[in-house]
């Protein structure tokens, strides 16, 4: 696995390094003690998979409240996807800065997405499918979002999405 830094503090874009041979490819997608080398959690009490039929259907910018703060592994796992993260750490070097990335099956690549990161993703072909690895079991009471839109970030998304549920397209302006 190759960890390349991101535009957001402690947010890694994580490369696959399969190994191929005549049968075809390995790819180890996670490992407790490689992420523990560089400093970042690897414990992911839970799995989860978004399924996405159509192009153009968005899905965020979620993240948990503290104390319930998740660190995310995501990665496509079929078809191609525009992942983004918008870092809402008051304390960060790259406080309300946002930060855009390809995730494809075909790419392999993961994001690793640290607490106090809202997260979102635009489908850029049918039928998509996301695995996010969380370190944190899901608590309803502490999900919150952040518009896709809101002008505080300057997100710039591929196109405009088709398809979202009606809280992410309501959630107000941030407040800082």
């Amino acid at each position: 696995m190759r960890f390349d830094p991101t535009a957001v503090h402690g947010a890694w874009l994580i490369a696959a390094e399969p190994r191929v041979d005549h049968r075809g490819a390995f790819v180890r997608l996670s490992c407790e003690r490689t992420l523990a080398e560089h400093g970042l959690a690897g414990h992911f009490p839970q799995t989860s998979l978004s399924i996405s039929h159509r192009r153009g259907t968005l899905r965020g910018m979620h993240y948990q409240a503290a104390p319930h703060g998740e660190v995310k592994l995501v990665r496509c796992v079929r078809g191609r996807i525009q992942d983004v993260i918008v870092d809402l750490r008051p304390t960060s070097p790259t406080y309300m800065r946002s930060a855009s990335f390809e995730l494809s099956a075909d790419n392999q690549r993961a994001l690793y997405i640290p607490e106090g990161c809202a997260h979102g993703l635009l489908t850029i072909e049918d039928d998509c499918h996301v695995m996010y690895q969380i370190s944190v079991e899901h608590v309803p009471a502490a999900a919150r979002g952040v518009r896709w839109n809101d002008p505080a970030f300057g997100i710039t998304w591929s196109f405009a999405p088709i398809e979202l549920a009606a809280r992410d397209a309501e959630y107000p302006d941030y407040q800082r």
